[in-house]
């Protein structure tokens, strides 16, 4: 035998001893994929049914309906195991629900400070009256608008964030107006300072929700509402001083002072109180929602070792899922989508008359004092004061008669109100017990705007016509008042955004008859003006009784409605939540992608490559080399 002949033989030898080395990696690979594709299978089957299993396993408004009931009473009440409402004390509650009065302050008394410098700013603008008095138009309708924007804001992101925004763009708008020389500036920079200050009278109805309870949401609600109706007691007396002796640049820059320093306090000492942000205030918000007080507490308890009161997995898993929760652009629709419930829409609408009507007696007071006595503007706005105290007075007196009807209530339909629990109201007839501290102050209402009217047109003393703005300023607030508090029993999950659909209501109605008070006295008298006014509350009346006798059927209806589209978007979810689990199982049986360290398929395949070259480069060099060594020999 040649050397080449055994040479072949040889390397013939390799070849073999390789293959069959190939054909034990590839029993090995395929037992390897049969295996790997069993594990995936089962893995994302599992994932699949787990995932539909957690989909399931959440509550929903009607599971808990089919539940057996456990209270035989008409009304249930939380157990006393549930956590509190509010884990802030009565002493917080107090600054808390102060601070929120105190920024729902500036709305109206930016307002009203404007009255009695009117005439200055006419003057030395070189416009008329008319269009200094559209001015006031303006802020009213952007006191309507601007809310539907942060009231959805303030209940996504927060109640801090959102009253941050609105200050500074309230403080910019005042220095800006303290510096401007031109009606336009004048005119878009008053749009301005409303929008940025408008929306504190939402959020405020947003915290009292946010720290009360149904059973003592009047007192505070009436305590929150007294500090944005001082605004028309206070704002002409200082408007009046400021304009008559410093000019009336100085009220935007008094208005500016007032408004940085309210923003230092609330800065330092404010707690976030948003539900959706902290829950009942037990869990540590984020650090843009952190007052710097509750930032310096954490602070040191973390250094210290010591750990919030709330558990550390519900602090973590309330976090992470606050940290998922996606805050798009704040939606003006979800005001406008509360308008459409006809229970919500026929309240707003009475309410914005009794709004309507408030307004106009105020806005005649300038141009009808200067022409029956004569005033100047201090005068005028001292005029103001007993309007002014009026509505404070009505706004905290009605509080305690809310919580006092409620209490009522309950005691007649034999309902046991634990202190700081929540409270159903499903069968509660909440409607009734809020509407009747409302009804009778409507007709008193309606009584004492065609007696103002009246007094006017005469002439009358002006004792007598203080005396009568003092009781119909009362009597209107206690209505209006009402219908806040009940909004925000309707809509407890999202208070500044209902209330922010209030404002949308009441100030754009409040806007068209303030621009039309003024024709209207000229073209059908004083007195003729305000019975119209007064006839027309009395009129539309039935529409509060309408959701006295038929209130609880609609809020059932629409609580179904409510049931029905979380269903339908669980059920969304659901579907596809194993849409993805199923697509995701089929991309990874198909996908054919090697891992990083190189598994035992990937050796085979490599291994047979190798040998398919070595078997060609044998074959073609073999014979070769054969071929040449005969020559040889």
């Amino acid at each position: 035998m040649t050397d080449a002949t055994r040479n072949l033989e040889a390397r013939s030898d390799e070849v073999n001893t390789q293959a069959a080395t190939i054909s034990n990696l590839r029993d090995e690979a395929d037992r390897h994929d049969s295996l790997t594709s069993h594990a995936d299978s089962s893995s994302d089957t599992s994932a699949i049914s787990q995932g539909h299993s957690d989909l399931e396993k959440v509550p929903t408004a009607r599971d808990e309906q089919s539940q057996p009931a456990t209270n035989a009473q008409r009304t249930v009440t939380t157990s006393s195991n549930a956590p509190p409402h509010s884990v802030f004390t009565s002493g917080q509650k107090k600054f808390i629900v102060f601070m929120a009065s105190w920024a729902g302050f500036f709305s109206p008394v930016s307002a009203n400070i404007y009255f009695p410098a009117l005439n200055a700013l006419a003057a030395d603008l070189n416009v008329s009256y008319t269009l200094i008095n559209l001015t006031l138009t303006s802020y009213m309708i952007f006191q309507g608008l601007a809310p539907a924007f942060i009231g959805s804001l303030a209940d996504s992101l927060g109640r801090r964030p959102a009253y941050f925004f609105c200050f500074v763009v309230y403080i910019v708008a005042n220095i800006g107006l303290a510096l401007q020389d031109s009606y336009a500036a004048l005119f878009v920079l008053r749009c301005v300072q409303s929008s940025g200050s408008s929306a504190t009278i939402a959020m405020a109805s947003g915290v009292v929700a946010d720290v009360s309870t149904p059973a003592e949401r009047g007192t505070y609600m009436g305590f929150t509402l007294a500090g944005s109706l001082l605004g028309p007691a206070i704002g002409p007396v200082i408007g009046g001083i400021l304009s008559q002796f410093l000019g009336w640049r100085s009220i935007f820059w008094f208005l500016t002072i007032f408004a940085a320093t309210f923003l230092v306090v609330f800065l330092i000492f404010f707690p976030e109180t948003a539900r959706n942000t902290v829950g009942n205030g037990s869990i540590p918000p984020k650090v843009w929602n952190m007052s710097l007080m509750s930032y310096l507490a954490l602070r040191k308890a973390r250094k210290e070792g010591l750990e919030h009161d709330a558990p550390v997995e519900a602090t973590v898993s309330q976090n992470t899922q606050s940290g998922k929760k996606k805050h798009g652009f704040p939606n003006p629709l979800a005001s406008l989508n509360i308008l459409l419930d006809k229970q919500t829409a026929v309240l707003l609408f009475y309410n914005a008359l009794i709004f309507a009507a408030f307004y106009d007696v105020t806005a005649v007071i300038p141009s009808q004092f200067a022409q029956i006595y004569h005033f100047n503007d201090l005068q005028i706005g001292l005029c103001y004061i007993p309007f002014g105290f009026g509505s404070t007075i009505g706004a905290l007196v009605n509080g305690q008669l809310l919580d006092r009807n409620f209490a009522r209530w309950c005691r007649k339909l034999d309902v046991q109100v634990r202190k700081g629990r929540d409270q159903d109201l499903s069968n509660f007839p909440i409607e009734r017990a809020r509407l009747e501290i409302a009804l009778p102050a409507t007709y008193v209402a309606s009584a004492m705007t065609i007696v103002f009217g009246w007094v006017l047109d005469v002439e009358g003393p002006l004792a007598a016509i203080l005396v009568v703005l003092f009781l119909t300023s009362f009597s209107m607030t206690v209505a209006f008042n009402v219908t806040s508090t009940l909004l925000v029993d309707f809509y407890p999950k999202s208070p500044a955004t209902a209330t922010a659909a209030n404002n949308l209501v009441r100030c754009l109605l409040g806007a068209g008859a303030t621009a039309a008070v003024i024709p209207m006295v000229n073209a059908m008298g004083r007195g003729w003006t305000f019975t119209f006014l007064a006839l027309l509350l009395l009129v539309a009346s039935p529409m509060m009784w309408l959701n006295i006798w038929y209130g609880m059927k609609w809020r059932a209806e629409r609580k179904e409605r409510d049931e029905r589209k979380q269903q339908a978007r669980e059920a969304k979810r659901s579907d596809k939540a194993e849409k993805g689990a199923a697509g995701r199982a089929w991309e990874d049986a198909g996908r054919k992608e090697p891992p990083v360290e190189g598994g035992v398929p990937e050796i085979a395949a490599v291994a047979e490559k190798d040998m398919e070259r070595e078997r060609a480069g044998t074959g073609r060099g073999g014979l070769y080399r054969a071929r040449s060594h005969d020559h040889v020999h």
